[in-house]
């Protein structure tokens, strides 16, 4: 899935395909929460019950939760499976779209970690 990008692309459409791309990507990860949930998912290693994620999201509630999971799974990032049972037990994963955003969001961890470094290491020097 990984392509190699030449950034000096002198083609202003392509740049402009570039541009709208990665502002969708922003569009489906945006929201307080959406990021976690992903996290949490990724973290799992499998499904997880909503009660789970509920507990896992610390300071969300119940109905953003709802929200930002139905989002995701609009957007294809998390499947919904619902049990026929009594409760009903309803579990979370990543499809394999979600999945697909690990080297993503690796590279934003990635790039967090190293622009806060920076900042630490700036405010030192000062």
């Amino acid at each position: 899935m990984k392509k190699e990008r030449v950034w000096n692309c002198e083609d202003p459409q392509r740049r402009l395909a570039w541009a709208a791309a990665t502002t969708e990507a922003l569009r489906v990860l945006e929201g307080k929460w959406k990021i976690i949930i992903i996290c949490q998912l990724f973290a799992a290693k499998g499904p997880l019950r909503f009660s789970d994620l509920e507990r896992l999201v610390e300071g969300v509630n119940q109905k953003m939760l709802i929200q930002q999971l139905r989002q995701l799974e609009k957007d294809g990032i998390v499947t919904r499976t619902v049990y026929p049972q009594v409760p009903p037990r309803v579990e979370y994963a990543l499809s394999a779209m979600g999945i697909a955003l690990g080297p993503a969001m690796e590279a934003l961890i990635d790039w967090a970690e190293e622009k806060q470094r920076i900042m630490d290491e700036a405010s030192r020097a000062m």
